[in-house]
């Protein structure tokens, strides 16, 4: 199972926490994936490793969208004769801090 692991920042102003993941990945060649989300959409995509301009439009282009949009349309690419990407374990991510935040 990939290490997941929750970073809770606190800014000064008005008050709030924000969430940030950290997902380690598996079979892929990015390492991790850092992303925050408010509201149910993600933002602040980062990849540790991997291929950099395909992982950054990823990342730019995730942001602001719903984790559920997210989902439907990351799972289950593979990347050549693997059988997960980037993009995969993005959605794998996601559907992590789901049952995460529903289980609390």
């Amino acid at each position: 199972m990939p290490d997941y692991r929750q970073i809770v920042a606190r800014f000064p102003g008005p008050w709030y926490i924000v969430y940030m993941y950290e997902f380690k990945t598996r079979g892929t060649c990015s390492t991790a994936i850092h992303f925050e989300i408010r509201d149910g959409k993600v933002y602040s995509v980062s990849f540790d490793d991997g291929c950099d301009g395909n992982l950054k439009a990823l990342s730019i282009m995730a942001e602001g969208m719903e984790t559920t949009e997210l989902v439907r349309k990351l799972k289950g690419i593979h990347c050549g004769n693997r059988s997960t990407s980037c993009g995969d374990q993005f959605a794998r991510a996601l559907e992590h801090y789901g049952s995460a935040a529903r289980t609390g």
